[in-house]
């Protein structure tokens, strides 16, 4: 017997004002206990913060319907605290009704209040102005620091703790900071990670506390990652044997950026894969993040590592099991299915242990491994797939039992071995069983497999007594089945083949009524679980492409295909049925209005299917706004400031001031440090947009005299996640006219030869190269680009005391270890190749720009309308504009539910503004081309605002419907 332990180091009589109930969270090394009760953790990771508040409900439900039993979510403090003391917890900030609403749909929750949070959300989650302070330091014991994050907790903390278990809510685990270890080791970060454990204890949390990629003394690790199943079990379990193992984020997808590609590399196949790896492992616990990404609305959407410019597109679908739109995904089929596995087998998979490979007695052919788990006598074999294609593969148990398991290539498949699911009723299956519960008082499987393949399933039976053998009666079947019984052991098998069409076998064994529920995957990926909160109403409904439930708990299910058989299971209250999709539509059309006409309602495929709603259509030719840039207006400064420093978190500032030229031509403009993306004009006309960022070497055109300088800078999202975190965005500190860019990644020496960085080499880890220039008459240099730790300038290493290897990009300074006129030689370890980018800037300090001035956002709003001509489309080309449209609210009956996108085909880089709705950045780069409009955001009349940087032609701007938006719904029932 294992004691269960908890985490609560608080005393509750300590928590006044606390609500108490008999609610309480411990654990063992295997799994979290609720109410002395087994728990396997199916978190779904959502951010309230990411969508409409309008939009909450219908995706937390389809994270209960996948089978999810807990919401994880960061709160977001930028969001909150926008401005210094302003806080905000309305409407969409509402993080206390998110959490409610999650009690009402009968799901825990992990709270995950940061402060930092990575999310790839801009700065992490801290505040913009929180990077202003003087002297803070952020995620140490920085007093600066310290004293705000104290001040959010202040806000943060009673709105989680009103809703822990100890209050009658449902929040039963919060997590201390995140991620913190991939910056320094438990001991180095024990003072800091403590002094945050005990600012969340103080206020009131005794659930236990968790974290994430580094611990802290009396909280649970779990491990973020998408593979390397085993060896993260393994670390946790060295490190907190007496702990559950979670998974506190499984990576479903990745983000995109812009310019990258579309990250849709982690497949459902390789999903499905990665989830029995870590079933297969032992965890009892998995966080998948992300299930619904969401949207980086207004200009929340952060900057991560791996290069200079890699900064988060304005959709974070995340390639997650649920899209941006909130649509269900073969991921999230693959997630609900095997959560449904999950819910069928937990208590099999949480008290089981790992059965070591030379116990294991399982014969299978080449090409195929199998490791298993068992508990008292029950055991689950995880059959693996090393072919090249799909095969059926026979497998021996003990005692020489053998059965056909249809298996792809990667796949792992689960068999169970005589698993318990009656009084004396053993089950071996060596197919997907995803279900094992009462429904309507039959004990109902259902048995899974690829449509077209057949599956075996065994039921053994043992003495009820000890004078007497069990029994088995089949008492009806819709579908031909090939039993066998094996009389010695008093075992029947079964040979089921797998329809497009359900099939149904009900049998009685021991006197236990049971049904196996027969189905093809696709058809399995159209069977819903729908419990109510209370969990005492059970129902299925299976061939529905998605399923809704209403706060009323009316069903609501979509049909693409009317002929499809449609069943419903379970508390019905019109009992159990069968019926076509057909069926349903015409039910649905009888329940429609009188304008409907009889035809429509006797031929619902012209009737409701044929009303499919349309998007709506933009108001003819735009008005436009034609932006003046001049911060002529404004006050001065020495040098440019950053958005901080000016006082702006996001969007645009423009950088303005004049300098002199003795002669027409070309030269460079050094910008040592710039954090985004700029456009740099002279004289009016726009000579380049830089995309590389941290250092650039722009080459302007001059003219001789008097020139003026502009440069147009968009915020697009500081660091969320770096060593360096708080970098100064926009343009910081000095600027330049002359200098130079050296692309130096090609002939650096080593002792055996040349090396190019910009090609793939097979170079010794830590092998020191070495290249050598002059600086001429420039007394300044900057190196940027994929720096290596243990740089050396003619000999003298140059301290980075934050650098990670993983970070690739890094601007540093050699102003101070170089050497004009010389021979300069710079050494670097070689860490990897192709480098993308490895440019040595150079330039004099006595030609820095001077006299600067600055404007915001607020100087580049439309002033005033006009109407656009498109035969005068030249005339604000190469300049930025604003383009303005009407258009009405989709046309929504109760048979559609729509999601609204626009498609910005023609334009260049800018934002997009609905009703004063900020819907965020858009840049015509890819990867993403369409941008959400949430339904919840529009009125009658709408009006569409885009901010274009060059003044691209508009014509072929659109709104778009998703393409499910056209397929009809249809109510199922209670």
């Amino acid at each position: 017997m294992i004691e269960q332990t908890s985490l609560s180091i608080h005393d509750q009589e300590n928590n006044s004002g606390m609500r108490k109930n008999h609610s309480e969270l411990t654990y063992d090394s295997r799994s979290f206990y609720l109410n002395g009760e087994r728990i396997f953790l199916n978190s779904a990771t959502i951010h309230y913060f990411r969508m409409p508040k309008e939009d909450w409900r219908d995706v937390l439900m389809k994270a209960k319907l996948a089978g999810m039993n807990c919401i994880d979510t960061y709160f977001a403090w930028n969001v909150h605290e926008p401005e210094e003391g302003q806080w905000s917890f309305e409407g969409d900030n509402d993080c206390g009704a998110f959490l409610d609403l999650c009690a009402e749909l009968g799901m825990w929750v992990i709270a995950r209040p940061g402060p930092f949070i990575c999310a790839e959300w801009d700065f992490g989650g801290f505040p913009y102005w929180l990077g202003t302070k003087d002297g803070v330091k952020f995620r140490e014991n920085n007093e600066t620091y310290l004293h705000y994050v104290h001040l959010y907790f202040d806000q943060i903390i009673p709105l989680i703790r009103k809703r822990q278990l100890s209050a009658g809510g449902t929040v039963i685990l919060v997590q201390v900071e995140n991620e913190y270890g991939y910056l320094m080791d438990d001991e180095a970060a024990s003072a800091h990670m403590n002094t945050l454990r005990d600012g969340i204890l103080e206020r009131g949390i005794d659930v236990p506390l968790i974290t994430c990629v580094g611990g802290a003394e009396g909280t649970i690790e779990g491990a973020n990652f998408w593979s390397g199943a085993d060896e993260h079990y393994a670390k946790l379990r060295a490190k907190q044997p007496d702990t559950p193992k979670i998974v506190t984020e499984f990576w479903t997808g990745w983000f995109e950026h812009w310019g990258g590609p579309s990250a849709i590399q982690k497949t459902a196949s390789l999903l499905d894969r990665r989830i029995m790896e870590i079933l297969r492992a032992g965890y009892t616990g998995i966080s998948y993040y992300m299930f619904y990404g969401g949207t980086n609305f207004g200009g929340y959407g952060g900057r991560t590592l791996g290069s200079s410019d890699v900064f988060m597109i304005t959709s974070y679908d995340y390639d997650a099991p649920l899209s941006e739109y909130g649509r269900v995904t073969p991921k999230y089929a693959v997630t609900k299915n095997l959560s449904y596995f999950v819910r069928a087998f937990a208590s099999l998979l949480m008290e089981s242990k790992n059965i070591a490979d030379e116990q294991i007695q399982v014969r299978h052919p080449i090409g195929i491994s199998v490791r298993g788990r068992q508990a008292g006598q029950e055991k689950v074999w995880f059959v693996e797939s090393h072919k090249d294609e799909r095969e059926t593969v026979n497998i021996t148990l003990e005692e020489g039992r053998t059965l056909p398991v249809s298996i792809h290539p990667g796949q792992i498949v689960p068999v169970l071995d005589r698993v318990l699911i009656a009084d004396q009723v053993y089950l071996t299956a060596g197919a997907l069983i995803t279900g094992n519960e009462e429904i309507n008082g039959e004990l109902t499987l259902f048995v899974t497999a690829d449509r077209g393949q057949r599956s075996v399933i065994e039921l053994e039976l043992g003495t009820k007594q000890a004078s007497e053998a069990g029994d088995l009666i089949l008492k009806d079947s819709t579908v031909q089945v090939l039993i066998e019984q094996d009389a010695t052991r008093n075992a029947y098998r079964f040979d089921l083949f797998h329809f497009q069409e359900p099939g149904m076998m009900r049998i009685e064994a021991n006197g236990t009524s049971i049904r196996f529920v027969i189905l093809d995957r696709d058809t399995m990926n159209r069977t819903w679980r729908v419990e109510s909160p209370d969990r005492l109403s059970l129902r299925y409904a299976i061939g529905f492409d998605d399923v809704d439930v209403t706060a009323s708990g009316q069903v609501k299910g979509m049909i693409t295909d009317p002929d499809r058989t449609i069943m419903l299971l379970g508390d019905w209250q019109d009992g159990e049925q069968t019926r076509t999709g057909r069926e349903f539509s015409i039910q649905e059309a009888e329940t429609q209005p009188e304008s409907i006409s009889a035809v429509d309602k006797e031929h619902p495929s012209v009737g409701v299917n044929a009303v499919a709603p349309v998007a709506p259509v933009l108001s003819g030719i735009p008005d436009y706004s034609r932006v003046t840039l001049t911060a002529q207006q404004r006050s001065s400064s020495g040098q440019p400031m950053d958005f901080s420093e000016y006082g702006q978190d996001f969007g645009y500032l423009l950088y303005e001031c004049n300098f002199d030229s003795a002669v027409n031509g070309t030269t460079s403009l050094i910008l040592p440090n710039i954090q985004d993306t700029a456009r740099i004009m002279v004289n009016g006309t726009q000579q380049a947009l830089v995309r590389q960022v941290g250092a650039a070497a722009v080459p302007i055109q001059v003219n001789q005299g008097q020139n003026t300088l502009q440069i147009l800078v968009q915020h697009m999202g500081r660091l969320n996640f770096s060593p360096y975190l708080g970098e100064r965005k926009g343009v910081a500190g000095a600027v330049f006219l002359g200098g130079q860019t050296q692309d130096i990644r090609r002939d650096w020496q080593m002792e055996t030869g040349t090396v190019h960085l910009d090609e793939v080499n097979s170079v010794p880890v830590g092998t020191m190269l070495r290249r050598s220039f002059v600086l001429g008459d420039m007394d300044g240099a900057v190196l940027t680009g994929a720096l290596s730790k243990g740089i050396r300038i003619n000999g003298t290493e140059i301290p980075m005391p934050a650098y990670r290897d993983w970070f690739a990009f890094q601007t540093l300074d050699l102003s101070s270890y170089v050497k004009p006129g010389v021979l300069n030689t710079l050494e670097m370890p070689y860490s990897q190749s192709p480098l993308n980018r490895l440019e040595l800037i150079t330039y004099q300090n006595e030609h820095q720009l001077q006299d600067w001035r600055m404007a915001g956002t607020d100087a580049l709003l439309p002033v005033s309308w006009e109407s656009f001509d498109p035969a005068e489309r030249s005339a604000s080309y190469g300049q930025p504009v604003w383009y303005r449209w009407r258009f009405a609210q989709p046309v929504i009956d109760e048979c559609h539910k729509v999601n609204l996108m626009i498609r910005l085909t023609g334009m260049s880089k800018g934002t997009i503004h609905v009703n004063g709705h900020h819907l965020g950045r858009y840049w015509q780069i890819g990867p993403q081309e369409d941008y959400k409009i949430p339904i919840a955001w529009l009125k009658e009349e709408n009006e569409l605002l885009i901010f274009d940087e060059e003044g691209r032609t508009p014509e072929r701007v659109r709104l778009m419907l998703d393409e499910m938006s056209r397929y009809p719904w249809v109510m199922v029932g209670k």
